[in-house]
């Protein structure tokens, strides 16, 4: 008898159309193990820009809503983003302190998994040490290794596509042992 497969997000940090991260999420699928699915989410620019006032006078956005019962619903999510000023993008900031109001709140105990693809040489690491920080008040389980920091993405990424086979090799492989992580 097989197993049921797992069922894995990917919350994208980026609006960008040609975004390096969204390149790499949308290569997970292919490189994922075969007990594994991966469905991406919606975009973080769907979510307004986050005000109590709003939330309390008119609810949360339909958006807001889809998003967090699709992270309920997996197995484990994937965020997948850059740095921006040594930091979280102030969308994916934005998208997860809508998150934070949700309830049931859809992240604690989730499994989540923290890539990130850079121009640069150190591939967004700044921004996942901060993540990791603002992952805590959600009582989120993350994965801590094997980290992906894919610097100097722009060589590894053609016409829209995550074309460098170490990167994808190793891309591959922490997908598995996320599979592992989310199955324990």
């Amino acid at each position: 008898m097989s197993e049921k497969p797992l069922k894995f997000v990917t919350l994208v940090g980026s609006l960008r159309k040609d975004s390096l991260n969204a390149t790499v999420a949308r290569a997970l699928p292919q490189l994922a193990p075969a007990n594994v699915e991966i469905a991406p989410l919606g975009s973080v620019g769907d979510f307004p820009l986050y005000n109590a006032d709003v939330q309390e006078a008119q609810g949360f956005p339909e958006a807001v809503l889809q998003m967090a019962s699709m992270i309920a619903e997996a197995d484990g999510l994937i965020i997948v983003s850059p740095e921006y000023n040594y930091s979280v993008p102030g969308v994916l900031k934005n998208a997860l302190d809508w998150l934070s109001r949700v309830s049931p709140q859809p992240l604690v105990g989730k499994p989540v998994m923290i890539e990130s693809a850079s121009p640069g040489v150190i591939g967004g690491a700044r921004m996942q040490y901060h993540l990791r920080q603002i992952l805590v008040f959600f009582d989120a389980k993350v994965m801590n290794k094997p980290e992906a920091m894919i610097g100097q993405a722009m060589g590894k990424i053609s016409e829209g596509k995550l074309t460098d086979a170490a990167t994808r090799e190793f891309l591959g492989k922490q997908l598995q042992a996320f599979a592992d992580f989310a199955a324990h």
